[in-house]
C-alpha cells in the first residue's frame, strides 16, 4: 500500500530528508509553531514525517500527536525525540496511521497538514475521506491548516521541467556519501491534474563509486477554489487564505503558497 494515496516511499527518502538543503531552510516552522501556541493545543499534525515542525513545536510547550503512513520516517522521528529533553518527549505522541481515516479516539483544537501531503491525495474520494477524519478529530470551533501550493500555470505548461532540473545544494552524510538531488516531471495528466514527479539523487561514496536513485510518485494540484470547495463540503468554513508563511494574504505574490486556514462548522 502507499503512503497516503499516491505517495510510494523509497528506502532512501527519510534516510535523506533530514539532510536536504531546501526541507532545512523552509520558512513555515515559525508559522505552525505560532499557530500550535496560539491554539493552546492539543496539536495533531498529519504527514508529521521526522518531526521537522513537530519537534518545534513539542519544544513551544505545546501537546502534539504526529501521524504519518511511514515507518521510516517515523523510526527517525523516534531517534531524534530520543535526543530531545524529557519534557518535550512527554508532550508528544506518534503514531503510524493513514491520514485518509484514522481513529484516535480523542479530539484536538488544531490539525495542521504542513508540507503539502494533502497533495499526495490523488483522488476527491480520499481528498474528502482525509478531510472528514480530522473533522471528527477536531472540537468544535477547532482550526485546520492545510498547506498546499498554489499551482504556477505558466510552470505547468513549460517543457524544460520535463527534463532533470533545479540542481540543489550537494549534501554529505554522516558515513561520508555526498548526495546531490535534480528532478523533473516524468509526465502530466492535464485531465486529473497529476504530475508524476521523480527526485532523483546522485550519491557518491567514499571510494568513489556512484549511483542513481530515483523517487518517482503521482502529485495533484489543486486551484484555490476547488480547495475551498472540498473544505465546504466537509462542514468548514474558511477563515484566511495565506500566499505565504509571513501570512500575506492570497494574491500578494504570485504564485506564492496556497494556506488555508479553516475553522470547524
Amino acid at each position: 500500500m502507499d503512503r497516503a494515496g499516491g505517495y510510494r516511499e523509497c528506502e532512501f527518502t527519510a534516510e535523506f530528508y533530514d539532510y536536504i538543503e531546501p526541507y532545512r531552510q523552509r520558512p513555515d516552522v515559525a508559522f505552525f509553531v505560532d499557530m500550535a501556541r496560539e491554539s493552546k493545543g492539543p496539536v495533531l499534525e498529519l504527514g508529521c514525517g521526522t518531526g521537522r515542525v513537530l519537534i518545534p513545536t513539542a519544544r513551544a510547550g505545546i501537546e502534539i500527536v504526529g501521524l504519518d503512513f511511514s515507518p521510516r520516517m517515523l523510526a527517525v522521528c523516534r531517534r531524534k525525540l530520543a535526543e530531545e529533553a524529557a519534557e518535550v518527549q512527554a508532550r508528544t505522541q506518534l503514531v503510524h496511521g493513514d491520514m485518509r481515516h484514522f481513529d484516535l479516539d480523542r479530539e484536538f483544537r488544531l490539525v495542521t497538514i504542513p508540507f503539502r501531503p494533502f497533495q499526495h491525495l490523488i483522488t476527491v474520494d480520499d481528498q474528502l475521506s482525509c478531510l472528514a477524519s480530522i473533522h471528527r478529530h477536531l472540537v468544535r470551533g477547532g482550526r485546520l491548516i492545510l498547506d498546499l501550493f498554489n499551482p504556477s500555470m505558466p510552470r505547468l505548461v513549460e517543457e524544460r521541467y520535463l527534463a532533470e532540473s533545479g540542481v540543489e545544494t550537494e549534501f554529505t552524510m554522516p558515513d561520508g556519501r555526498k548526495v546531490e538531488r535534480h528532478y523533473r516531471t516524468a509526465a502530466r495528466d492535464w485531465f486529473n491534474q497529476i504530475l508524476d514527479t521523480e527526485l532523483i539523487y546522485y550519491v557518491t561514496h567514499p571510494d568513489g563509486r556512484r549511483e542513481r536513485l530515483v523517487h518517482r510518485f503521482p502529485f495533484r494540484y489543486l486551484f484555490r477554489f476547488e480547495a475551498e470547495h472540498l473544505l465546504t463540503r466537509c462542514s468548514f468554513q474558511v477563515e484566511q487564505v495565506y500566499a505565504d508563511y509571513d501570512k500575506s494574504p492570497y494574491g500578494a505574490k504570485y504564485p506564492g503558497e496556497l494556506i488555508f486556514v479553516a475553522r470547524r462548522a
